[in-house]
């Protein structure tokens, strides 16, 4: 029987004597020799594998099983290191004896076989041996260490390592169970690829630029008091600084939606838990998301419930809370929250519930719009009364967290009442005079130059402009009472009366009142801008002031001032126009024979009108209208005759700047509707700046004022002197009656209305024949009622001031106004065919005499001059040597006895046949001689 061998040295030279194949040496080493043992056991077995062999014996079969446990063992022996000496550890002892057991019982099941006892005696010595102290003797250098062998390994006796038993596999619901082995992986997986995730997010995820709706503003209009005309655009919002939001509504806001917003991060996990949590106990609905969340919600993304845009929210607030400071963000999100009623921004929301600005907002009302945050439709307690007492719930919750936070003292909070909002306005938008003001100021922007169309459409801009509050409604209430509150529902025509008025204020050329219509969301085209209407007589007193303005003469040479005396019969052909043949009709196809100029306005007779827009050149007149105000594109402001009698359609507002020039002396400075504008509360924007110049000189623009003066005391607009003021003006009647106007002005306010006739449904031009009750509307009716009225009420209050007046040279003396044949006829182009006087052409007033041929010179007089011993006065009586009286004031009477007499500096007659040549066409003749005048 050939003999297992354990690698492990004997303990004692005896035992190496014996012959190893007789015993079977069972080990169990737990801890492997730091030197090898006294002795060569592998010489022994060498020697006792030889000695079996030579006594011819077959080797044993191997029955044994040698069991070795090394849990530390070198690997290579170090033959330098002694063992060391003593009794065996108990380890060992242990082992050595489980060793021998399992030897016993191998022997035991192969009695017949020496192998067994063999075995035995192997296992009694190895007992004997393991519990022997003997001295080891160190090993030579010409030993070999022997390896420990396992000889239950695969590669046979001494063929490799040990290995260790197999774990038992987990059966049943164990298997389930995760070990720790598994759980600390996935921990650490799940933490790394958070982390990855998380830096990949914020790498990826880019802070995007706002949304339309977030940048998207109304803009706001206000009165020259700084009170709100109107707003525009579908969305209601107006952005303000964190300065202009009163602590008390920060404050509220913060209690509401986020208290420690000053102190936490971006993504607040707390605030999470803490809202999830307060909601499941009743105490209030907050969100979980905090202020900078919501704001990058709001600003930056839209309102869609996505994990995409959760997860964006998420790196876009980290991001954002590095890249701004907290009053930003806390800015940016009070500015894009909803409050409801169509208020985006707490500016908008202040006005839409309490009709004040943010920065007036006390505690009690701050809280109540801090509460509308979280629910604006369910909080609102005038659309949802029935609600109430939940938005009490959150009210009480906000005051109870600005006490808490130490925002509110509790005295305060203890008397504090709820602050019931106002009435839902129906419409804040463009309704009533809104529209047409809000419209009116943004063609004005754009034409001026100051605001693009597309600037206005984004919003933003808080437009201060020259409209008074006070003169408005008292324009809307003068229309209302003399033409609108007259109308019959019943009449037809009464239902295409339209009306439009502008007033501005001569001094600053400032627009302080406009009136557009009944109401724009009923009547969109604003009567005070539309330019489709004939201005009709309205522009009669351009014609006369470009002819004071240029120095014009009639057709005879003599100076048109408003004593000059024109031919006023109907449809007289106007003379010395090559243009074609022009006889324009009077009012009624009245004749009115010689007329002064003055009276011809107060009448405003065409005939002469059109002849003195030839005296003085059409291309003059349109000139002199373009200098006052009258834009020079407007339609059919054309150089003919007809230019005269208002053909063109200049607007009401364009008329009203026309007529502030004269009122203002003759000075125009472009007209303005703005005061101030400024882009989001904080910038600025520059207006143009607004030269004054002298359109036309003073002299021209007062003396047309002391005409227009007559029209108002005695002529056609006798009813503006209802207005308890100095004032001046002119009516007008658009061709076929389509409008009736009135242009008037006091030295502090000049303004223009015109009632017009349109068809409700097709727009067209209407005649208004029939209106209010009346055969027609004239300018003198319903339009100058309706200025007396409101100038009554726009300057109550102010002193009265009278006009200072710097006038042509004799037009401070009234001639009378018409001035009727002494001898003979008059025919249409002012020819004197038998003697008689003719007025036609009228005369120069303060021009030079005439020289008599065959006369007497009685001198060479002017304004109130005397000749020939006679005193002459303009408006008074000449006396002449022979006695013979002339009154007339300017006009020249005649000749007695040889003397000649002229009045007011007009040439003087002829006698003896003889024929004077100056410039005054009033003659008389004594012998029949002729004299000619064309006008």
């Amino acid at each position: 029987m050939t003999s297992q061998r354990a690698g492990v040295p004997h303990q004692s030279g005896r035992d190496s004597e014996q012959p190893a194949a007789e015993s079977t040496q069972v080990l169990r080493r737990i801890k492997a020799p730091r030197a090898p043992q006294e002795g060569n056991p592998a010489a022994d077995t060498g020697k006792a594998a030889a000695a079996s062999q030579a006594s011819g014996e077959p080797p044993a079969p191997a029955e044994t099983t040698q069991v070795l446990r090394r849990v530390k063992a070198p690997r290579q022996a170090e033959p330098t290191q002694p063992s060391r000496p003593g009794k065996a550890s108990p380890a060992a002892q242990a082992a050595a004896a489980s060793g021998a057991a399992m030897a016993g019982a191998s022997a035991a099941a192969a009695p017949k076989s020496p192998a067994g006892a063999a075995a035995a005696a192997g296992a009694a010595t190895t007992r004997t041996t393991r519990t022997t102290s003997t001295p080891s003797t160190p090993r030579t250098s010409d030993e070999p260490p022997t390896p420990l062998a396992d000889s239950g390994g695969p590669g046979g006796p001494g063929g490799g390592k040990g290995k260790k038993p197999k774990r038992p596999k987990r059966t049943g619901w164990r298997r389930l169970i995760p070990t720790w082995r598994m759980v600390l992986g996935t921990f650490v997986i799940g933490v790394l690829l958070v982390i990855g995730l998380f830096f990949l997010g914020y790498s990826l995820v880019k802070i995007p630029p706002a949304n339309a709706l977030a940048t998207k503003q109304s803009n706001v209009y206000l009165y020259a008091d700084g009170s709100q005309l109107a707003r525009d655009g579908q969305i209601n919002r107006e952005n303000v600084t964190l300065a202009q939001i009163s602590k008390d509504a920060q404050h509220a806001i913060l209690a509401a939606e986020d208290r420690d917003f000053y102190t936490e991060s971006a993504v607040d996990p707390k605030a999470m838990l803490r809202a999830g949590w307060n909601t499941a106990l009743g105490k209030g609905k907050q969100s979980g998301s905090t202020i900078t969340q919501q704001y990058v919600k709001n600003y930056y993304l839209a309102q869609e419930q996505t994990v995409t845009r959760k997860a964006k929210e998420f790196f876009i607030s980290i991001k954002l809370d590095r890249t701004k400071s907290k009053d930003q963000i806390l800015e940016g999100y009070l500015n894009t929250s909803y409050f409801g009623r169509n208020a985006y921004g707490i500016q908008a929301a202040a006005q839409a519930y309490y009709g004040r600005d943010a920065a007036a907002l006390d505690p009690a009302r701050a809280a109540y719009l801090a509460a509308l945050v979280n629910a604006p439709s369910e909080y609102d307690v005038v659309a949802h009364p029935e609600n109430k007492s939940a938005a009490l719930a959150r009210w009480n919750y906000v005051l109870d967290g600005m006490v808490k936070k130490g925002w509110l003292s509790q005295s305060e909070r203890a008397g504090m009442k709820f602050p019931m909002p106002k009435e839902q306005t129906i419409s804040t938008g463009l309704s009533g005079q809104r529209g047409y003001l809000v419209n009116a100021v943004k063609d004005y922007l754009s034409e001026n130059n100051i605001l693009t169309k597309d600037q206005l459409e984004i919003g933003g801009y808080r437009i201060t402009t020259t409209i008074q509050k006070d003169k408005q409604d008292a324009f809307v209430k003068a229309v209302d009472d003399q033409l609108m509150s007259k109308l019959d529902k019943n009449n037809k025509v009464d239902k295409s009366v339209r009306a439009g008025g502008a007033s501005v204020d001569p001094k600053t050329g400032k627009v302080v009142a406009m009136y557009g219509g009944i109401d724009y969301v009923k009547q969109y085209t604003n009567g005070a801008t539309r330019g489709d209407f004939q201005v009709g007589s309205t522009f009669k007193p351009f014609v006369f002031t470009s002819a004071v303005q240029n120095g014009s003469t009639t057709q005879d040479g003599q100076t048109i001032s408003p004593n000059t005396y024109y031919d006023g019969t109907n449809k007289r052909p106007v003379q010395g126009w090559s243009g074609g043949a022009y006889a324009p009709e009077n009012e009624d196809s009245k004749s009115y024979g010689d007329i002064t100029v003055r009276k011809a306005t107060d009448l405003s007779v065409n005939s002469v009108y059109a002849q003195m827009a030839v005296d003085v050149g059409p291309s003059k007149v349109k000139q002199t209208a373009v200098d006052l105000g009258i834009p020079a594109e407007t339609k059919d402001l054309q150089p003919y005759p007809s230019i005269a009698l208002g053909t063109a359609t200049a607007s009401v507002l364009d008329m009203a700047e026309a007529y502030a020039t004269l009122a203002n002396h003759g000075k125009h400075g472009t007209y303005t509707m703005i005061e101030k504008i400024t882009k989001d509360s904080t910038q600025e924007i520059k207006l143009p700046d607004a030269p004054v110049k002298q359109a036309v000189s003073r002299e021209a623009a007062d003396t047309t004022t002391s005409i227009l003066q007559s029209v108002v005391q005695t002529g056609t607009a006798t009813a503006a002197q209802a207005a308890g003021r100095p004032a001046a003006g002119k009516t007008g009647t658009a061709e076929e009656d389509t409008a009736a106007w009135f242009a008037g002005y006091t030295p502090d306010l000049a303004t223009v209305v015109s009632v017009m006739g349109q068809d409700p449904v097709t727009a067209a031009h209407k005649p208004l024949y029939g209106a209010l009750g009346l055969p027609r509307i004239n300018g003198g009716g319903a339009p100058t009622q309706i200025w007396a009225q409101f100038t009554k009420d726009a300057l109550k209050g102010k002193p009265v001031s009278d006009f200072d007046l710097q006038l042509q040279q004799g037009a401070d003396v009234q001639a009378p106004g018409t001035q009727a044949p002494t001898d003979g006829a008059t025919t249409p182009g002012g020819q004197d065919t038998g003697g008689g006087a003719t007025t036609d052409g009228g005369q120069d007033n303060g021009g030079p005499t005439g020289t008599p041929t065959d006369g007497t010179t009685t001198g060479t007089p002017t304004d109130g001059g005397t000749t020939g011993g006679g005193t002459t006065t303009d408006g008074g009586t000449t006396t002449t040597d022979g006695g013979g009286t002339t009154t007339g004031g300017d006009t020249t009477g005649g000749t007695t006895g040889g003397g000649t007499t002229t009045g007011g500096g007009t040439p003087g007659g002829t006698t003896g046949g003889g024929t004077t040549t100056g410039g005054g066409t009033d003659v008389g003749t004594t012998d029949g001689g002729a004299t000619a005048g064309q006008p």
